[in-house]
This record gives structure tokens, C-alpha cells and sequence, in this order.
């Protein structure tokens, strides 16, 4: 009886690791082709001014900077190189509390000669309060029609604010996400990452709605906007998933792309992931109505995406412990074998990333670092180790 229920455990739990990591993206895949998303046209301004430019969306980017002072100047160059009526569009670069140069160098910068045709405001924040906080005040006084948020590391293609322009055109439409590449990966096992989440993201807008977004760049329906609570973590998740909540949808636009300038190091890439995990736990606790089936596709992916992946660990756990126990039985014992062996080296790559070069197994060291952040960083969370600071782990 007791070999049973081991069995059924180890069953369980390895269909549930297998159908997250497989079966999910795969009946994403099927389903997107079935059902093709509808591609938003627009036409192309080419930074001249025209009759259109009357009826366009308001919008202002918001920027919340902590210690940027060596991407702050690029950044700002790169938002008055878009192509947006200048009328239309306004930039708020929100220095919270800094404690380096980043608040100066914004201020020469915005006054170079590219940058003269676009209005920006620089807010010095005297006291460093935390992303979310800068957010919820920069909010109280933002009246475009649309806000952008945006991380101050990553460039924003040049016609990012017309496509995106485009898609709120559509009344239901509360969110457009863009596209995030990383211009310097730490390796292959996190380009390759990035590149299935992109698609896997792709794929859920035919459900009905992306789920979350990515800070380096997404834009919102400025009037949907409600504050979020002090030690939010995940800000870029909760954020418009409180819109979709609304009713409203999260749409995916491959052509808007956001490019990270900054490199990460295996080590800071790991801190932000333990961050990111304990914002997943949070999320999953706060979001938790979005698992009603109510929500029909949105309720589905995040299940199937965003909640999978939290348990994970816990299955993956579950699947060792109970082959372990069955290891009298000669299946189970090599079971055991090839599970001992996959995580032997995966921790062998991370400790020594130069052993293994070949992009599988870079791809498996990440995938298994990405789980064991998932364990420690859900824990921290409900251990409450966490809170909604800012946290520079590249500095």
C-alpha cells in the first residue's frame, strides 16, 4: 500500500514537471497557431509631423532611477530619439533618494541638443523610499493618457510609442508589454531562457491576455492605475494584472523591443532571480482570485505558467524522495540514477560554469538554478526576508 502511494506521488509530480516544462508551451504553440492574433496596423509617422498626430495618445514615460548614474545618460538620449509627437509626450526621470551622480547627470543630459525638442522633468526625491513608492507618488500627478514604465538600463526601439499607440486604439486593451532582449547574457543557458519566455509570452496573448510584464519597458491605460501596496515586489507583474483583473487585456507586441544594457554576472543574475521568486510566492498569494477559472485563458496560463512554476521545486522534491524510497525497485533505482546525475550537473556548471560549454547544458544549469531560487526565494518570502526596496545586485 505504502509503495502505492509512493508511486502515485512520483507519478503525479513528474507529469505535473513534465507538463510545465513540455506540454504547456507546446499546447501554447498549437493553440497560438489555431488562433493567430490579430496584428495591429499603424502608420509609419517617420518623425514628420501630420494630421494624425492630433488624435494620438497622450503619454508620459516614467522612469524610476536609484543609483543609475552609468546608464542614466544613454537612457535619456535614447527616449528623445523616439518617434512620438513631441506635444504628445512627456518624460518624468524620478530619482529616488540617489546617492551617486545620477540625478546631475540627467540634468546636463536632458539640456544636450538631442535632447531639446522632447520635455523632460528630472524629480530629485530627497529620501530613498523604494520603487513602488516612487511609483504610487509619480502617479498622483500624471493626467496623459497613457504612462510608460521603464527601467533606466534598457533601450526602447524608436517606434516603440506609435505601435503601442496602435494597440490602445482597441477599447479593451489595458496593457502592452514589449519585447525583452538582454544585449550581453551572462551565458547561452540565459539567452536561450529569455528567448523561450518571449515566445511562451507570444503564445499566452492568444488566450485572451499576457500575464505580467517586464520592467525594461510596458505601458499602461493611465486612469486603470491603482496604487500599489508599499513592499510590492514584482511591481511589473502585479501592476497589470490588476488591470487585467479589471477585465481589461495585457497584449504582447514582438515589434516593440527593449534591449538590457547591463550585463549580468552569474552571481547578480542568481540574486535577482531569489528576488524575482519570492515575488512570484507574493503575487501567487495576492493574485490569488486569478486562478478562478472565471478568468478562462488568463486563469489557465497562470496556473499553468506562473503557479507550476512556484511548485516546482516542491514536485521536483517529491519525485527524489519518493524514487529514493522505492530504490529496492530496480526502475526506481535507475530513476534515482539520472535524477542525482542532472542535478550533479547542473550544480557542477554553476560552480564551475567552464566544465560544461555546450548550450544544453547551460540550459539545464539555468533551468535548475532558476528552480532552486524559486525554493529559496518563495521561502524567504513567506519568512518574510523580503520586502518591495530596491535591490542593485549588479552594483
Amino acid at each position: 500500500m505504502t509503495d502505492i502511494l509512493l508511486i502515485s506521488v512520483f507519478l503525479f509530480s513528474g507529469a505535473l514537471i513534465v507538463y510545465h516544462h513540455v506540454g504547456y508551451p507546446m499546447l501554447l504553440k498549437w493553440y497560438s497557431a489555431n488562433h493567430p492574433i490579430k496584428q495591429v496596423t499603424g502608420k509609419v509617422r517617420g518623425y514628420r509631423n501630420g494630421k494624425l498626430d492630433r488624435t494620438r495618445s497622450t503619454i508620459t514615460i516614467l522612469v524610476p532611477a536609484f543609483n543609475e548614474q552609468q546608464w542614466i545618460a544613454e537612457k535619456i538620449r535614447n527616449l528623445a530619439s523616439l518617434d512620438y509627437p513631441r506635444d504628445r509626450l512627456k518624460v518624468i526621470i524620478a530619482c529616488d533618494g540617489c546617492t551617486d551622480n545620477t540625478a546631475e547627470i540627467a540634468q546636463l543630459t536632458i539640456q544636450e541638443a538631442i535632447c531639446s525638442d522632447t520635455y523632460f522633468e528630472v524629480h530629485e526625491h530627497t529620501v530613498n523610499r523604494g520603487k513602488v513608492a516612487v511609483i504610487n507618488h509619480e502617479m498622483l500627478s500624471i493626467d496623459s493618457d497613457i504612462t510608460a514604465l521603464s527601467d533606466v538600463s534598457a533601450l526602447i526601439s524608436i517606434d516603440a510609442l506609435l505601435i503601442a499607440d496602435s494597440h490602445f486604439s482597441v477599447a479593451n486593451i489595458g496593457v502592452v508589454n514589449a519585447t525583452y532582449q538582454i544585449m550581453c547574457a551572462a551565458d547561452e543557458g540565459e539567452q536561450s531562457y529569455w528567448n523561450y519566455q518571449n515566445q511562451v509570452k507570444l503564445n499566452e496573448a492568444s488566450l485572451g491576455s499576457t500575464l505580467g510584464a517586464h520592467g525594461a519597458c510596458y505601458l499602461f491605460r493611465t486612469h486603470l492605475f491603482e496604487a500599489l501596496p508599499s513592499n510590492t515586489i514584482n511591481d511589473d507583474f502585479v501592476l497589470p494584472m490588476e488591470i487585467v483583473k479589471k477585465g481589461y487585456v495585457a497584449d504582447y507586441e514582438p515589434r516593440i523591443v527593449a534591449i538590457e544594457m547591463e550585463a549580468t554576472s552569474q552571481n547578480a543574475d542568481f540574486k535577482r532571480r531569489l528576488r524575482i521568486s519570492a515575488g512570484n510566492m507574493q503575487q501567487a498569494i495576492r493574485l490569488i482570485s486569478l486562478f478562478n477559472p472565471r478568468f478562462r485563458g488568463v486563469a489557465f496560463a497562470f496556473f499553468s505558467g506562473k503557479g507550476l512554476r512556484l511548485v516546482t521545486p516542491y514536485l521536483m522534491l517529491a519525485c527524489l524522495i519518493s524514487s529514493i524510497t522505492l530504490a529496492n525497485h530496480s526502475l526506481f533505482m535507475a530513476i534515482v540514477a539520472v535524477q542525482v546525475t542532472v542535478y550533479s550537473a547542473g550544480l557542477i556548471g554553476f560552480i564551475f560554469p567552464q566544465v560544461f560549454t555546450k548550450k544544453i547544458f547551460k540550459l539545464i544549469t539555468y533551468l535548475l538554478t532558476g528552480h532552486y531560487a524559486n525554493l529559496v526565494g518563495g521561502l524567504r518570502y513567506l519568512l518574510g526576508f523580503e520586502n518591495g526596496r530596491w535591490n542593485r545586485v549588479n552594483h
